[in-house]
């Protein structure tokens, strides 16, 4: 049972739509922050906390391989790369029960609450029973992630996947991928299902992801968005190069050109990965209001390559981080590691910031937000009839010794990491205390046992 909500906080410092402010005293009511006030004292029985960030959407996660994080670490006879990984995870997934998804689920949400994440984006595509056989209910393996997200407080929108071959052209899919596939009125059910399972969460919502251009025939991805409505709409899309020489030689056009030429892309979409993109590619993405959903934790386990950061902002794109195979699970170091990625490749500093004197910490933290919760379906950010999603920094940090303003968001992603998250509110309510969400314990417990006999099968 999570605690009640808070009704009023009062931060010293809080990141605020627009910009650090001082004395913040924040009223909640039903789960939504209901009016920001600054410059402002405390009043009795208000809540204080040193400092205060909104809360980071997460916006692509597949739960169920949290279960496999650290697995996949042995190096194969012939070399590995993103295809033998993938191989492994369809050994793996095909021992997953409802009641062990539930279980992994729940503490990788435990584990993204505790580090700073208080929204994600589920893309889910785990379905069928063992073996592919769609359960009575098209719909458990949902209810088991609604189930979970219900136990850790985290805010769900949940992504069902439509995913019905194995390649560009409408290939016939593989039997590692027999738990994942549908057709069009199989995929319309689990939707409904899907709606179903989530009706009893607070402000969870229902969209759409076509796997990638790989799993999806134009004529199946014409047919899946208009299901979303004015929901998110997700796709893996460009994230290996194999994938973009696979859909040259299919269509002669690369994924996101064949995507942004093909398909009514706008603010609704997300484009996962979108990694290997030609500067008129990425500027185009951006135009297009879609955020580009980018997992650089993932991406640097899978030696997908390095998003192409600078044309995308140039023409104002917009951006979200996601824990993807959830291998590590640490809102800040999804922004860390972006800003050194682009460091790596530009074999210079302070990438991200896009102006003189601009702080890349608060830069990355700022976009995260809005990008994330843009792709997610959700307003995000302390602002009144916002969620009160809200993180509490342990203000004595080392780190942010002799630090205001921007120079906070700087020393959280670059020096201090998780380890300076006290406190999380998700809706008001305080999950996480002391840096330790409130169901851990119990959470972790069940985990052990559940991942300790899939190892052992």
């Amino acid at each position: 049972m999570l605690p009640p909500p808070a009704t009023a906080l009062h931060c010293a410092e809080a990141l605020l739509p627009g910009g650090w402010a001082t004395n913040v005293r924040i009223t909640l009511v039903g789960g939504l922050i209901e009016t920001v006030d600054t410059g402002v004292p405390a009043r009795p029985g208000d809540t204080a906390v040193p400092v205060a960030l909104p809360g980071m959407p997460n916006l692509h996660s597949h739960a169920f391989q949290r279960a496999m994080a650290g697995l996949a670490e042995v190096r194969g006879p012939a070399g590995d790369d993103f295809w033998t990984w993938r191989a492994a995870m369809y050994r793996f997934v095909e021992r997953i029960t409802p009641d062990d998804l539930r279980a992994i689920a729940a503490l990788a949400y435990v584990e993204m609450l505790e580090t700073g994440f208080t929204r994600v984006g589920e893309f889910h595509y785990l379905h069928h029973d063992r073996g592919g056989t769609p359960f009575a209910d098209r719909a458990e393996m949902s209810a088991a992630i609604a189930a979970a997200a219900a136990e850790s407080g985290i805010g769900l929108t949940l992504l069902p996947v439509f995913y019905a071959h194995s390649g560009f052209g409408g290939a016939a899919p593989g039997a590692g991928q027999a738990r994942f596939i549908n057709d069009g009125d199989g995929f319309a059910a689990l939707l409904d299902g899907a709606r179903r399972a989530t009706a009893g969460l607070p402000d969870a919502i229902v969209g759409v992801a076509p796997h990638s251009l790989r799993a999806v025939t134009p004529d199946e991805l014409a047919r899946l968005v208009p299901l979303a409505g004015a929901a998110p709409i997700h796709i893996h899309i460009a994230e290996q190069v194999k994938e973009v020489e696979d859909c040259v030689t299919w269509s002669g056009a690369r994924p996101v050109a064949w995507l942004l030429a093909n398909a009514s892309v706008d603010a609704r979409w997300c484009l996962v990965h979108a990694t290997h993109m030609t500067d008129g590619e990425a500027t185009a993405l951006a135009v297009s209001g879609a955020v580009a959903g980018l997992c650089p934790v993932t991406e640097a386990n899978l030696g997908d390559g390095i998003f192409p950061a600078e044309p995308f902002l140039a023409a104002g794109g917009r951006y979200g981080v996601g824990s993807d195979s959830n291998v590590l699970i640490d809102a800040t170091e999804e922004l860390r590691l972006l800003e050194y990625g682009q460091r790596l490749a530009a074999r210079g500093r302070n990438r991200l910031a896009r102006a003189a004197g601009d702080s890349t910490g608060d830069t990355l933290y700022r976009a995260a937000v809005a990008g994330g919760g843009q792709a997610l379906g959700m307003a995000a950010g302390i602002a009144p009839g916002h969620p009160a999603d809200l993180i509490g920094l342990h203000g004595d940090h080392p780190s942010f010794a002799g630090r205001s303003g921007p120079a906070l968001s700087d020393a959280l992603l670059f020096a201090a990491g998780r380890g300076a998250i006290d406190r999380v509110w998700r809706r008001g309510r305080p999950v996480v205390a002391a840096g330790r969400h409130v169901a851990r314990d119990a959470v972790a417990a069940r985990y052990r046992r559940c991942v300790a006999r899939l190892i052992a099968g």
